[in-house]
């Protein structure tokens, strides 16, 4: 039996957790960022909007055991969707925090940062496979 306590133990950690995540994305101004390096500013409060309500609706499937019964076509297209906007705001957060810069100095690859980025971009996309064909496919 759910008490009243617990309603409020699981409302107050909601609020923690949503408030640490607008406040990551408010704070490093990374949806400012992105709408910059994807020149669509005039569309902020699209983003904006999407990004809450990707929180709502994710929060909300949380709490359901959902199975989405749909043609691999469809899917692959949510996957195709999910993916690009993963990379886009990861993309986004390492401009914003000079990631990529800072690491090649410190590994002493200034000039050759397209092998880095290369090597960024592979290795995600084989982990991705490994994860795919490893873990969903078989």
């Amino acid at each position: 039996m759910i008490t009243l306590s617990v309603v409020f133990i699981w409302l107050a950690w909601g609020i923690a957790v949503g408030s640490g995540f607008v406040a990551f994305l408010a704070v490093l101004g990374v949806i400012p960022r992105l709408t910059q390096l994807t020149k669509t500013q005039k569309s902020l409060h699209l983003y904006e909007v999407a990004v809450v309500a990707g929180a709502i609706f994710g929060s909300l499937i949380s709490f359901h055991d959902l199975v989405l019964r749909a043609p691999v076509v469809l899917l692959a297209f949510i996957g195709l969707f999910s993916g690009a906007f993963n990379g886009m705001l990861a993309a986004a957060l390492t401009e914003v925090l000079n990631v990529i810069p800072i690491l090649a100095k410190r590994i002493g690859i200034d000039g050759k940062i397209i092998y880095l980025l290369m090597a960024i971009v592979l290795g995600k996309i084989a982990g991705s496979l490994f994860q795919w064909i490893y873990f969903v496919y078989l």
